[in-house]
């Protein structure tokens, strides 16, 4: 196979992107590929007061707390990470530096600056794991190979915010996971790869989450693997089926209780 040279722009999710990563140096059979991982600000232009509010109307007093509590244990262990070896994970950064990849802090990933610096090492795809910013043309044309995202709903159906929460509250018994090129639309790109995950009785959104990161780790190798061996014919993400969700509200967090499902 021809040699990919391969960088992820994410944002810091100790929860559940990071579970992402895990499976994925975990199990690909190249990590000379990896030239690194980009880690844009998680709250993209959302202030942090919009940010907690949000979560707050989401999860509701109780899990809210719940949710705060881990935030900081996890963000207390990884401090102490840098210093004292740790048998878990509790941030991307961490992962990163157990499997020797370069961690990248950049504020703008359609700045001038940081274009020329993916030039300069010669990217050929990136990959986008719940990145915080909208792709622009130039950086999307940048790398030889293009820009891929993955997805977690059977595009296009369920584009947007928190998909596999919508595929729950609609009553869907599967979730999907799409993996397709970045364009100028949000979730629009030519499909790659689309696999279907039975939701099982009984979980919670948390669990289901969790579970779904980590096979798209492993459905991104396949889909990568497939671009290494050279072009591949995608399949049409139609915008006459697609259909789109915001991130809900506070009503809609409840009726998704009511309906019998829970976040944590």
């Amino acid at each position: 196979m021809k040699k990919l040279n391969i960088l992820f722009i994410t944002q810091e999710d100790p929860f559940y992107v990071r579970l992402f990563f895990e499976e994925f140096f975990k199990n690909y059979p190249h990590p000379g590929d990896i030239k690194g991982v980009v880690i844009a600000p998680t709250m993209g232009k959302k202030s942090a007061g919009k940010l907690m509010k949000q979560m707050y109307d989401f999860y509701g007093p109780l899990d809210f707390l719940r949710v705060g509590s881990k935030y900081a244990y996890y963000r207390f262990c990884d401090t102490i990470s840098k210093n004292l070896p740790l048998k878990s994970f509790y941030s991307i950064a961490q992962v990163c530096r157990k499997y020797g990849v370069t961690v990248m802090h950049r504020a703008r990933v359609n700045s001038d600056d940081f274009l020329s610096e993916l030039r300069r090492m010669d990217i050929d795809l990136v990959i986008s794991v719940a990145a915080p910013q909208i792709f622009k043309e130039k950086l999307i044309k940048l790398p030889s190979r293009g820009c891929i995202n993955i997805h977690n709903s059977p595009l296009p159906k369920y584009r947007g915010m928190l998909p596999n929460f919508w595929q729950m509250f609609n009553g869907e018994k599967s979730v999907g996971t799409t993996i397709h090129f970045i364009n100028a639309g949000i979730d629009d790109g030519d499909i790659l790869f689309q696999k279907q995950t039975p939701i099982e009785p009984g979980e919670s959104l948390d669990s289901l989450i969790k579970r779904t990161k980590k096979l798209g780790a492993l459905f991104m190798i396949d889909a990568v693997l497939s671009l290494k061996k050279g072009p591949v014919k995608p399949l049409p993400n139609r915008k006459d089926e697609a259909t789109y969700f915001t991130f809900p509200t506070k009503e809609e967090a409840k009726e998704f209780r009511r309906r019998g499902y829970r976040l944590l």
